[in-house]
């Protein structure tokens, strides 16, 4: 048995595939495999609210002020 494997994401419900160079008539068997918000890359869960995408930006902005930096003395910890 061969397999194929791609990532996507589901939009309006539906579940959208690149043309697979199979030939007409070949018996497939599709197994959807969910991701948790826990599996979810790093990244995108970060950017998939406006609150965070607005936290993440304010703390961009804020790496341009070093004079608002907090700076910790580890031999204190």
């Amino acid at each position: 048995m061969n397999a194929l494997k791609y990532q996507t994401i589901i939009k309006n419900g539906q579940l959208s595939l690149p043309p697979l160079d199979l030939p007409e008539g070949t018996v497939v068997e599709a197994i959807l495999l969910i991701k948790e918000a826990a599996e979810m890359d790093e990244t995108d869960y970060l950017l998939s609210t406006e609150a965070n995408r607005q936290h993440l930006q304010e703390a961009i902005e804020s790496l341009k002020n070093p004079d608002s930096y907090i700076y910790v003395d580890a031999a204190n910890l």
